[in-house]
């Protein structure tokens, strides 16, 4: 007796397919009118030159010379120091909120937590503070005439900490990205933290494993697909960092300069009316963040079939 094989149609296929599509439909419209098509506007902005007159009398004209504006901005001293500033924010910083978001997905995962409704809420409720309001409130905190913090350490012990110098500043908007995105992260930690088998993590319990031991050997190792996932948009965030140091410049005494970060930069740049140049800043932190995420995407997926 032979059992009989089931055999799609090619009207079958071909009605899948097209449903398919469909479901891509929404996203790849948006992909295309939100990402593709400015992306491929600034690119071809950036291949002109803004030429004015000698004496500026006369409106600016747009002269096609595709290696001027990237030529200047590889010799432009400004925005090459942001960009190091942006990588030293992420290197640092990245890490560190992560482990944070991690550290506290694994506490409310235990099987002692209580309350784990509340604290996951207590956690993500900075995410839902929009980051130009908390960088508001954080100015307000870092202020050196309006600083609580501050206040009580001239009172206590005579002095204050500088929140706005050289050499702290960066930290500063590090700690208002790190409170404001911690939770968003744990939260993305925790959710897969709630696929691994319960049965698994049973089994090495009653072998004898502590519950530190079954976070480091079982639980962290099967979220990693989320921490590369965090990891990836905290890239892209970084590379995107504007509305912290942007609130906080008029405070800054001058440490936050227009320039303090790329997208800053390109922002003074469109400002002062040279959308070409603007275009190129644009494109190349599009093209670096692209290299980054990729990159790493593949280090951490090497040998994974």
């Amino acid at each position: 007796m032979t059992t009989p094989t089931l055999r799609t149609s090619g009207g079958a296929r071909r009605r899948a397919t097209r449903s398919a599509w469909l479901f891509l439909l929404p996203f790849a419209l948006l992909f295309l009118l939100m990402y593709l098509v400015p992306l491929g506007f600034a690119v071809v902005q950036s291949l002109f030159k803004l030429q004015r007159s000698g004496l500026g009398l006369s409106a600016p004209t747009l002269t096609f010379d595709p290696a001027f504006n990237y030529g200047r901005l590889f010799g432009d001293a400004d925005f090459i120091a942001s960009l190091g500033r942006v990588v030293v924010f992420g290197v640092v910083q990245v890490p560190i909120m992560l482990g944070l978001a991690l550290f506290l997905a694994l506490l409310i995962d235990s099987r002692s937590a209580k309350l784990k409704g509340f604290y996951r809420l207590a956690a993500f409720l900075p995410y839902a503070v929009p980051g130009v309001i908390s960088a508001v409130m954080w100015s307000f905190l870092y202020s050196p005439v309006t600083s609580p913090l501050n206040n009580a350490l001239q009172d206590a012990f005579g002095f204050t900490l500088p929140f706005f110098s050289e050499s702290w500043v960066l930290w500063s908007v590090a700690n208002i990205v790190t409170w404001g995105w911690t939770g968003y992260n744990m939260l993305i930690i925790y959710s897969s933290l709630q696929t691994v088998p319960t049965e698994v993590i049973e089994a090495d319990r009653l072998d004898g494993a502590s519950s530190w031991r079954i976070a480091w050997s079982i639980k962290i190792p099967m979220v990693r697909p989320a921490l590369i996932l965090t990891t990836i948009l905290s890239i892209i965030g970084s590379a995107q960092l504007y509305n912290e140091p942007a609130v906080l410049q008029p405070l800054s005494g001058g440490t936050i300069t227009k320039t303090f970060t790329p997208l800053m930069s390109a922002q003074a740049q469109a400002a002062a009316q040279n959308y070409p140049y603007a275009a190129a800043q644009a494109v190349v932190i599009a093209v670096l963040v692209g290299v980054l995420s990729i990159t790493f995407f593949k280090i951490t997926n090497r040998g994974d079939k």
